[in-house]
């Protein structure tokens, strides 16, 4: 089965000084999702919570939304040409009922660590319907609390400290306190976990709750927080255009460049408490 990190051998160079050591990599590997047995993406991710992986990228898909659309989660078996099994193919299985979105399945979607969804046809295809409309959710959120978040996700990121080389992202109760974090070469993958995590839990929608990211804000990340009814989204790095839009269009608040007390509000700012800060 594959694992969060590897270790090894490179030589290293330091002030001239050549000498050879051990070296802890972050895992990527391919991970297949197929729907009712049938293939419908492929992501590179780190190994681990692949069944949360699935289920969150369903749920940003709108294909599931609850807990009891989904039968099952399992590894396909026999996933190599000699029988063994890679531990790198999934299969989720709906619901009696649970509809089976033919012109996904007809996609067949290929992402990558880096990219996020990749070959949706057009813009209207990739903005997905949400069941949960974005409620209020946690209001009167200060900058304070804002600027002490990325700390405590960084101090959460237990295989970055050893690879350096994973995106994550977190909740985070209004009040500031974690509730979770997941780590993965990819920062959609990290947010579909995540998600996936809160849907089996039955905690969906995400009401209460601030995502953070370790990255920028893509329009895909905007998204997935909207399809899982997370009202406030914040990203150390800078949003998108189209991310901004859809905050604008959809009620999410919007948070970027979030660097200790210096951050940009692009969209949604009724959620956060501006008391005497000008405007």
């Amino acid at each position: 089965m594959g694992r969060a990190t590897e270790r090894r051998r490179v030589v290293r160079i330091r002030d001239g000084a050549v000498s050879a050591r051990p070296d802890t990599l972050a895992g990527e590997e391919p991970l297949e999702i197929r729907l009712n047995g049938r293939p419908l993406a492929v992501t590179m991710r780190t190994p681990g919570d692949d069944f949360a992986l699935a289920t969150g990228f369903l749920v940003s898909e709108g294909v599931v939304a609850a807990a009891e659309e989904v039968r099952s989660v399992v590894y396909c078996a026999g996933a190599r040409d000699d029988g063994t099994n890679t531990y790198n193919v999934v299969d989720v299985r709906l619901a009696p009922g649970v509809p089976v979105p033919e012109t996904g399945l007809e996609r067949n979607v290929y992402t990558t660590s880096s990219c996020g969804l990749c070959g949706k046809a057009s813009l209207d295809a990739v903005r997905t319907s949400t069941r949960f409309a974005l409620g209020p959710g946690p209001m009167g959120i200060t900058p304070e609390l804002l600027a002490v978040l990325p700390e405590r996700l960084r101090a959460a990121q237990r295989v970055f400290d050893r690879t350096g080389g994973l995106h994550a992202a977190a909740l985070f109760s209004p009040a500031g306190e974690l509730i979770d974090v997941r780590e993965d070469v990819g920062r959609h993958n990290a947010v579909d976990k995540l998600v996936g995590r809160a849907l089996r839990e039955g905690l969906l929608p995400l009401e209460e709750t601030i995502l953070l990211v370790s990255g920028r804000a893509s329009f895909e990340l905007a998204q997935k927080a909207v399809m899982a009814g997370v009202p406030f989204l914040a990203a150390v790095s800078a949003p998108s255009s189209l991310a901004v839009e859809l905050a604008a269009e959809t009620g999410l608040t919007l948070v970027g460049f979030l660097r200790g007390r210096s951050m940009n509000v692009y969209a949604g700012e009724h959620r956060l408490d501006l008391a005497g800060a000008p405007v």
